[in-house]
């Protein structure tokens, strides 16, 4: 199972700020455990000191990194280090690395190509090669703007807050989904939607509902107009399938 994976969790401080730092674990814990927790920086650095506050609640280990040479980065060569060690400790499932540094894309890259999962979480600013690189990928402000639970009508579908879209727009998003519907469906025309929104998330890793303002995929369909979705029954009770289709323009 996806949330059974062992998650080695590294933070550039240089490029996230700690006010993210809960929604950063409670994130990661609908993919898996952390197991590592590293935070990398210059703790001499004042501008870190929004950090000090919060590593000891969540049990998060510093690595202290001196800026030897202006215009390096040792940060990210610390970070990149660790990552490779951790990579040939076969002791992970996967990493999350919290950076809005392209810097990290060609790590995200070999980590994936050594079959790890990888996680990428940053701000809106960050470049599209480095989210382009993870398998998934989720901003910092949008997790930040709709904590669990907090969303109001969640079972309608009208647009709750105004949101990064992502990767993709919603007209571009449409676009692919009505491709993804004509690829997958039945004679009818239906898709199992299961399967609609997993190829979703392998053509943007950044997908995710939560960034056009919805929970769950279903609402967020309903909003878009373009689409018929059937719920059906199972043997099972507490078990029910939904299926989607493309409405046909009259």
């Amino acid at each position: 199972m996806e949330n059974d994976k062992k998650i080695a969790v590294l933070i550039d401080a240089d490029n996230v700020s700690g006010k993210y730092i809960k929604f950063i674990f409670d994130e990661i814990s609908n993919h898996g455990t952390p197991t590592f927790k590293r935070i990398y920086g210059d703790w001499t650095n004042p501008q870190l000191s929004s950090w000090k506050s919060v590593l000891l609640n969540y049990s998060i280990t510093p690595i202290q990194q001196y800026s030897y040479t202006t215009g390096k980065n040792a940060t990210d060569a610390a970070l990149i280090i660790d990552a490779m060690d951790i990579l040939y400790s076969n002791n992970v499932d996967g990493f999350c690395i919290v950076s809005s540094d392209s810097d990290f894309t060609r790590l995200a890259a070999r980590l994936r190509e050594a079959g790890m999962y990888v996680i990428g979480m940053g701000e809106k600013k960050t470049p599209a090669p480095f989210i382009a690189a993870c398998e998934k990928f989720k901003y910092l402000e949008v997790l930040a703007a709709i904590p669990a639970n907090s969303y109001k009508n969640a079972g309608k579908t009208e647009k709750q807050v105004d949101l990064k879209e992502g990767m993709a727009n919603t007209k571009e998003l449409i676009g692919s989904i009505k491709i993804i519907i004509t690829e997958s469906s039945d004679e009818d025309g239906w898709a199992y939607l299961g399967e609609v929104g997993k190829r979703l998330n392998k053509r943007y890793p950044d997908f995710d509902t939560r960034n056009y303002g919805y929970p769950k995929l279903t609402p967020l369909l309903l909003s878009l107009r373009q689409f018929e979705v059937q719920s059906r029954k199972t043997s099972n009770p507490h078990v029910t399938h939904y299926f989607i289709k493309n409405k046909i323009s009259k």
